[in-house]
Formats: C-alpha cells, sequence, structure tokens
C-alpha cells in the first residue's frame, strides 16, 4: 500500500510538473487522472512483486545515464554530418544484437537505448536478441551496442550479491 501511494504522488508531482498551471480545476482533473492510472495499473497487477532475484542498482542507473548522453551526443554529431553532407550515402542494414538482460525491464532499457541514439533503430525484439536497423554502416557498430548491453546487464545485480 505504502508503494501504491508513493507511486501516486509520484505521478501526480510529475502531473502538476509537466501542467505547470495551480488552477483548481487542473488540480482536479490531475487527482482524477492520477486515480485512474493506479487503478489500471492495479487492474493490470502491475504492483504485484515479482518472483525474481534480481534488482536493478539507482546508482549504476544514473551513471549509466551519464555514459549514454554522451554516447547520444556522439550519435547526434554523426547523424549531423551524413545530413549536411554533399551527397548523402547512406549503407542501411539489418544486424541482430545479442542481449544478456535478465529481467524485461533491462530488455526494455536496452531496446530504447538503441532507439535513443539517432541513426539506429530497435525493429523487434527476441527472447534473447534484438533485430536494429541502422543507416550507415558505422551506427551498426556491434562493440559499441556490446558495451551498452554490458553497462546495462551491470545494472542488474542478483539480491545474493547485494
Amino acid at each position: 500500500m505504502v508503494r501504491l501511494l508513493a507511486i501516486g504522488l509520484g505521478l501526480f508531482a510529475l502531473w502538476l510538473l509537466l501542467s505547470g498551471l495551480f488552477k483548481p480545476l487542473l488540480i482536479g482533473l490531475g487527482i482524477v487522472s492520477t486515480l485512474a492510472t493506479l487503478a489500471i495499473a492495479q487492474r493490470m497487477g502491475l504492483f504485484k512483486k515479482a518472483n525474481n532475484d534480481t534488482q536493478h542498482s539507482f546508482v549504476g542507473f544514473i551513471l549509466y545515464l551519464g555514459w549514454l548522453a554522451v554516447e547520444i551526443a556522439k550519435s547526434n554529431w554523426s547523424v549531423t554530418r551524413i545530413i549536411l553532407a554533399k551527397t548523402i550515402t547512406l549503407q542501411q542494414t539489418l544486424f541482430d544484437v545479442p542481449t544478456s538482460q535478465k529481467t524485461d525491464l533491462g530488455k526494455v532499457l536496452f531496446a530504447n537505448s538503441i532507439i535513443l541514439t539517432p541513426a539506429t533503430i530497435t525493429v523487434e525484439t527476441e527472447n534473447k536478441t534484438f533485430l536494429v536497423h541502422a543507416l550507415t554502416e558505422e551506427a551498426a557498430d556491434l562493440d559499441a551496442l556490446a558495451e551498452m548491453d554490458r553497462r546495462i546487464t551491470t545494472i542488474e545485480y542478483d539480491k545474493g550479491d547485494a
């Protein structure tokens, strides 16, 4: 119950932050929206504790976000060079990227991290591989994606290790 209340307060705070308006009607709509979201999530079973032995490191996640920001900036520079070139030479490719995450959250984080780096997009997810589309061969760098995979996997740890 405490977890549900904390998530509800977080959602409502996000509502206030994003709306930026503190009129009674909007605050009321924010409360109704938050309660509806919590009811739907509760009905979907999203607040049940998972029966796996894997947790995620908050500090590791924050360090990963910093690393990802740098990678996004480098990738943006690469895409900018492609766009501003006199002749655009795209070498589009589809390739499989192996994944090593143990949890659905880890896999979602990895798939979305691939999408956040420009010139690549996760097309399909399988159990142990993702199908990725890249605009150029430079963007289809398996070593860089393996490093991203490794960094996300280090965020996950077994409860026995903590």
